[in-house]
């Protein structure tokens, strides 16, 4: 196991940003079998305390994990298959009538709802808006959207053919900053190639098409650390989770999410 995410990382940094938080996320689905894989690099600061949360099935609430720091999540998938994750994109104007989420948005999403469709009404009917970030929900069934807030509007950029990638550039309006963005040209040569090739296509593939776009650590503003904080890699189809904490091929998680669902108690797995 430890040799294949050795292989992954060596292909890292290809792409370097200043920023610590040059996220990027994949919702893939294989053409041949179906099966749906998401990949994501999480690039923030080393000095966190990074956490992953599972929090069993409750009244009217489905079991989900996630993962984050400061009690807060910035990514996971529940028992259903729904997944989300965010990435910080360049400011807009928050729709009149609607303001910024309170609370735990991630774990109030993963709780209450099963698809694509029904997270986007929970965020309507919350009148929920970001205004420096966009979201990716994707569930079982192939549907995968990004949700974006610009010029007052909320904005939906669904998956075409097989794929959906999300970095830090506003989909629906890329002249509003962060592009060309090398790290989202990079990912979908990476899976053109795959396809081409016809390889195997399997979480260590889908991962490999990410790897390019991690960030190696480096001092940054204030002599504070950033890069890729954890990148994580999910098989939907099949509800196994992989996360690697601070590419460290030596601090690998890896859960059966359909055992870990079963569970009765709430789970916290520390990263650091």
């Amino acid at each position: 196991m430890q040799k294949l995410w050795v292989i992954l990382f060596v292909l890292c940094g290809l792409f370097q940003s200043r920023e610590s938080n040059a996220c990027s996320v994949l919702y893939y689905i294989d053409k041949n079998t179906g099966k749906i894989y998401v990949v994501n690099n999480e690039d923030y600061w080393y000095d966190v305390e990074a956490l992953i949360r599972i929090n069993p099935a409750g009244r009217n609430k489905l079991a989900r994990l996630w993962y984050g720091w400061d009690d807060f999540a910035q990514g996971g998938i529940n028992e259903a298959g729904l997944f989300f994750d965010g990435a910080v994109s360049p400011e807009q104007e928050i729709p009149g009538g609607m303001r910024r989420p309170k609370g735990n948005l991630g774990d109030d999403i993963l709780a209450r709802c099963r698809t694509v469709e029904e997270a986007l009404v929970f965020l309507e009917k919350k009148d929920i808006a970001l205004n420096n970030a966009h979201m990716m929900l994707g569930d079982s069934t192939g549907n995968a959207v990004v949700v974006e807030w610009l010029d007052g509007q909320r904005k939906i950029v669904s998956i075409k053919d097989n794929r959906l990638i999300m970095t830090n550039f506003l989909l629906s309006d890329p002249s509003r900053g962060n592009y060309p963005c090398p790290r989202y040209q990079s990912i979908e040569e990476r899976l053109d190639q795959l396809e081409a090739d016809d390889q195997t296509v399997d979480i260590r593939s889908v991962g490999n098409a990410m790897a390019a776009a991690v960030q190696v650590p480096r001092n940054m503003e204030d002599d504070r650390v950033g890069g890729t904080l954890y990148s994580s890699f999910i098989n939907i189809s099949d509800m196994e989770f992989i996360l690697v904490f601070q590419l460290d091929n030596n601090n690998i998680t890896r859960l059966d999410l359909k055992e870990e669902f079963r569970g009765k108690h709430p789970r916290r797995i520390e990263l650091n």
